[in-house]
């Protein structure tokens, strides 16, 4: 169900929606090496193939999982020929670039540099750790988001009507709720909505005609939702931001379905209790001293008693620094001190005129 033309591709309207950057571009048969960065089933690998169709450039694809330094060079050689003989140049699409090392990487630049090649690398892991600053330097990075309910929608809609490469050819009645759900559960992953899609027409087992694909078959389809979550990647930072932000702005519903979200993703419950101890100091400070003594308990109720009934503690210390009243005295003085340290002479007795003690400068606190 991949799309075989502009008019056919769903999502990313910031860049290729009607008049955007990279629609411009492919029109106008002037790109160049490009940075697809965004989650999975999102429409990266889909996006380089309706470029294949448009542009007048040979297409190679290329999965960095199984390839090696070899087949890079022995491609870059053929496009390096094509380029020479014909006056054709090559698109390679290099699928999950990050799994390239930084040598690998290295090998790319000199024909991306020369215009040998057209380099659409895609990845879904941040592409400013991931990929060489060199390389990043001659591409253009677009980030994918996750597809909206609506989007999905259409494309699940799509592969029921289609009958040459969807499952137009078997009578189906789509339930409303059913789609609903599908749109809902995929998180604007468009493979695993397509997924259940198809697993839940062929495995009804059902003999009369048109399939009912209901919400109990749908639901049936997806077992469990998937949380996408990378402990070592943006997904960890961004929800721990999330969360202490949560708590920050006073908002205790946000902030303890952040901290289900990353239980549930999987992130170590330890890693969650030491952001609360250091909220408790950071936001709170002396607005409310019993902060940091229930922080430190759902600290060592973490050590002690481990998931999964330490979320209980993790969740009671969340909503009462949630709802606490706020102060950064504790960090704004302590910052303050350090500068004094670092800018003015070392004090080694209290009383001098110099000191942060003395009347005539301001207080730190």
């Amino acid at each position: 169900m991949r799309p075989r033309s502009i008019d056919e591709f769903v999502g990313q309207e910031h860049f290729f929606g009607e008049g955007k950057l990279l629609r411009r571009m492919l029109l106008a048969d002037r790109l160049n090496s490009l940075i697809f960065y965004g989650p999975p089933g999102t429409g990266k690998t889909a996006l380089a193939q309706v470029i294949a169709q448009h542009t007048k450039s040979h297409f190679r694809p290329l999965n960095a999982v199984s390839a090696g330094t070899k087949e890079v060079r022995e491609l870059l050689a053929q496009a390096r020929n094509e380029l020479e003989t014909a006056g054709e140049r090559t698109i390679l699409f290099l699928d999950e670039i990050h799994r390239f090392n930084k040598a690998q990487q290295d090998v790319l630049l000199p024909d991306v540099e020369d215009g040998v090649i057209i380099l659409i690398g895609a990845t879904t892991q941040n592409p400013f750790f991931a990929i060489n600053t060199p390389l990043l330097s001659r591409s253009q990075i677009f980030t994918f988001e996750s597809l909206s309910k609506e989007n999905i929608k259409t494309i699940v809609r799509r592969a029921v009507a289609d009958k040459d490469r969807g499952l137009g050819e078997t009578p189906i009645v789509l339930h409303d709720d059913a789609l609903e759900f599908l749109a809902e559960i995929c998180d604007g992953d468009a493979r695993r909505a397509l997924t259940a899609l198809e697993i839940g027409v062929k495995s009804t087992g059902e003999t009369k005609k048109p399939i009912q694909f209901t919400l109990a078959i749908a639901q049936d389809s997806i077992q469990r939702k998937l949380i996408d979550f990378d402990p070592t990647g943006d997904a960890h930072y961004d929800l721990a931001s999330a969360f202490i932000k949560s708590m920050r702005g006073s908002d205790p519903d946000a902030a303890v379905y952040w901290l289900a979200r990353m239980l549930e993703a999987g992130e170590d419950p330890r890693f969650v209790a030491r952001r609360i101890v250091i909220f408790a100091s950071e936001d709170v400070g002396n607005a409310d001293p019993m902060a940091l003594l229930i922080a430190s308990a759902a600290w060592r109720a973490v050590e002690t008693v481990g998931l999964p009934e330490c979320q209980l503690n993790l969740s009671q210390a969340t909503l009462y620094l949630a709802t606490a009243l706020k102060s950064n005295a504790a960090t704004t003085a302590i910052g303050k001190a350090r500068k004094e340290v670092l800018q003015l002479q070392v004090l080694t007795q209290p009383g001098s005129p110099n000191s942060p003690c003395h009347p005539n400068l301001p207080p730190l606190y």
